[in-house]
């Protein structure tokens, strides 16, 4: 029976000393909340460190935490010591990472020695997770602790189903390239059968840095890498809506509810609600405030704003920095407007209990939450869910990932105090009806996409992705599938063999372009014996494929069907087919290669072929498209057809292609054995063509009608290699 295992840096179960012993409750946060449905289903573990060092345990305290852990709450805690935190988790994981994927470069800090940390403790996760982890096992890791760790699995457990979320913004390419581990994180996340984000922007970005980086490429965010195809989606994630709708029925809240009303004097009451961090624009917010009152001096003595910060990493210089500067703006604002009888300001440093938080959420007329870049920020779904009469008004960054989803929210720029200011006075004199109207939209929303739904929809996909991974699975070229392959062919007396060049036979972007000796020995082998008739069908110049294969007896089809030449014999042309339209596209073609720098373009006698292999990514991807439409328009009134292959596309006479070539040898049958060997779309005519009983196969992992693949050249010469042994 499989089980689903949960993978994170802390547990749902945070474990601390008391004067008993050791105290063991719930962990706070929405990753717990929203995941402890799912654990609590049989079948589940989580693996995550406890909450106390190793060094501080003794081998009979550590073993007594782990029974009760795996016992009580199907957990299974990760040893880490007090070095591992410091380097680990105070180092690449705070210093590095938070701050580069938060958009701080200034303060990334790039340590080999907080590297060789993250890696380490990486390591021993993963040694925790093959305690227990079994092939058939759902894995489902959590956030930039643990980036690493997806591909480490991937490789010990291939038929895993592994799942990575990512809860903080992933960054554009241009910050990411920054890290000099870019690589590794990236292959790392690949390793995953799913990727998810909480926002589209973040998906896009990264795609955009594996495409970049590592060159692979990506179809309706689906990563095709390391012969796997990976889903990449944004799954934003949601909250309790019912924890928070119902929590003003609670005793505790409604006594907390009343004394907030007998305090808070002002008509108007601001909150601004988040955990001590250079991400959240709480410096910028505060002058915002004090703009705020030094232009509507109307609003003096009539507002207040509720400032809590829960303390965070203050053991980082930046951190104690920026209390420093957080005390200083308040102790300005409160003296610069502040009257006996009104503090304009009251500062809470200090973290809030649920049912103090709960309370205040719903006497609050205004949210204002406006971190200079958020991966989801929950507060200001909280609030909303929590203010149950549907009314409220929520000031919102838009660099915070729910600004996504909460259109209908006064969005700002959080570097713009004028801006925030303005927005502040615009929120509070909206109108009731307005702020009903636009908070039951966003109720209904929440309330649908909950934080239960945000976990069934990604291990949902999860279970998609997977079946698209185990159809691919099964259609690889077996072991025993090639055992009866080899014994089909050593017993047929007429076989006929049609091979791809490029991309099947050598890679693409080879230098020079020219088979291996052994191979080329393998396919002279082949092409000799009497019972054979060896096709290659490229898309290659006619020159080319006669140099190379001129000693050879093979037959050999050149510009994907235009030029023909059985073996031992002459070029003829099997299409008539006629170059005048090249005068008109050519310049076209020539356009777009001057515009797009490491472009080029391959004339052929009756095709012109784009290639942007050596262009910058992105820039070829939007030329691509521009010159598709171009094409397409220009060629609807000619007999011309446009090809799409690897980082290539080429125009050339619509009767031209490798299926209607490879009719002149399958129809020449009847044969015993039939193998096909292709690696792109021009190549899927000749796979339809051929019957089931035939052996047809894909290079590299895709959706195809081909009824296997194997995964590279090296892997079709070895193939080629051992027909040609055979006796």
């Amino acid at each position: 029976m499989p089980k689903t295992i949960l993978v994170s840096n802390r547990m749902s179960t945070s474990v601390a000393r008391s004067e008993e012993g050791f105290e063991f409750k719930q962990s706070m946060g929405g990753l717990a909340t929203g995941l402890q449905s799912m654990h609590e289903k049989e079948g589940s573990l989580w693996i995550g460190w406890s909450g106390i060092a190793s060094d501080e345990l003794t081998a009979d305290e550590a073993a007594e935490i782990s029974r009760t852990l795996q016992n009580t709450y199907k957990s299974v805690p990760v040893s880490l010591s007090t070095e591992d935190l410091d380097l680990f988790y105070y180092g690449f994981c705070n210093r590095t990472i938070w701050p580069l994927f938060h958009y701080f470069p200034t303060f990334t800090e790039y340590d080999t020695d907080t590297w060789a940390a993250y890696k380490h403790v990486n390591q021993k996760f993963f040694d925790r997770v093959m305690e227990v982890a079994e092939e058939t096992d759902y894995i489902w890791v959590h956030d930039y602790q643990l980036m690493l760790l997806p591909k480490m699995l991937k490789d010990a457990l291939p038929h895993s189903r592994i799942g990575f979320f990512l809860h903080i913004p992933f960054p554009s390419y241009e910050v990411f390239r920054l890290l000099p581990w870019r690589s590794e994180l990236l292959r790392g996340l690949l390793g995953a059968d799913l990727v998810g984000f909480h926002t589209y922007d973040y998906a896009r970005h990264f795609l955009s840095s594996v495409r970049r980086i590592l060159g692979a490429e990506h179809h309706m965010a689906q990563v095709r890498y390391d012969n796997r195809m990976i889903k990449v989606d944004a799954f934003p994630m949601g909250i309790d809506y019912e924890k928070y709708s119902g929590a003003l029925d609670l005793p505790e809240v409604q006594r907390e509810r009343d004394r907030v009303k007998e305090e808070v004097s002002t008509d108007k009451l601001i909150l601004s609600v988040d955990r001590l961090d250079y991400s959240k624009g709480i410096p910028l917010r505060l002058k915002a405030f004090h703009r705020f009152l030094e232009e509507y001096p109307e609003y003096r003595e009539h507002v207040t704003l509720m400032l809590i910060v829960a303390p965070s990493r203050t053991e980082v210089p930046q951190y104690r920095e920026l209390k420093r500067e957080i005390d200083e703006l308040v102790s300005n604002i409160n003296g610069d407007f502040g009257t006996i009888g009104w503090n304009p300001v009251w500062y809470y440093y200090r973290p809030s209990p649920f049912h103090q938080l709960t309370a205040i959420y719903s006497e609050s007329d205004m949210l204002l939450v406006t971190p200079l870049r958020d991966g989801m920020n929950l507060i200001s779904k909280e609030y909303l869910a929590a203010r149950r009469d549907k009314l409220g008004v929520v000031v919102l960054s838009e660099t915070a990932g729910s600004a996504r989803e909460l259109g209908e929210a006064l969005t700002v720029n959080p570097n713009d105090i004028d801006h925030i200011a303005h927005t502040i006075k615009e929120g509070l004199e909206l109108p009731e009806h307005i702020q009903h109207e636009k908070n039951e939209r966003m109720h209904m929303r929440l309330r649908r996409y909950d934080i239960h739904y945000w976990a069934r929809d990604f291990m949902h996909k999860l279970e998609a992705i997977a079946e698209v991974q185990n159809s691919l699975r099964v259609k690889r070229l077996s072991d025993k599938t090639r055992t009866a392959m080899i014994e089909r062919y050593r017993q047929a007396e007429s076989r006929l063999i049609l091979l791809d060049y490029d991309g099947s036979l050598i890679a693409y972007g080879e230098t020079p372009g020219v088979l291996d000796d052994a191979t080329r020995e393998a396919l002279r082998r082949l092409a000799e014996d009497e019972r054979n008739h060896v096709v290659i069908i490229s898309g290659r110049q006619k020159d080319f494929l006669d140099r190379t294969l001129s000693d050879i007896p093979v037959s050999i089809v050149a510009g994907h069907g235009i030029w023909v030449k059985e073996k031992n014999s002459d070029w003829e042309i099997m299409e008539q087919a006629t170059p005048d339209w090249k005068e008109e596209i050519l310049p076209i073609f020539e356009l777009y290669r001057d515009r797009t720098p490491g472009s080029a373009i391959e004339e052929n006698d009756y095709s012109l072929v784009w290639h942007y292999r050596g262009a910058e990514p992105e820039l070829a991807s939007v030329r691509l498209s521009e010159l598709k439409d171009a094409l397409l328009s220009m060629i609807s009134n000619l007999d011309l057809s446009l090809l799409e292959g690897n980082k290539m596309i080429e125009i050339k006479n619509t009767d031209v292609s490798k299926g209607r070539a490879a009719t002149r040898w399958v129809d020449a049958g009847p044969w015993d054995f039939v193998l096909a060997v292709g690696d792109d779309w021009t190549d899927e005519d000749i796979f339809n063509m051929l019957d089931d009983r035939d052996f047809t196969i894909k290079v590299g992992v895709d959706i195809s009608s081909a009824n296997y693949f194997l995964e590279s050249p090296d892997q079709v010469r070895q193939l080629v290699k051992r027909l040609a042994d055979q006796p």
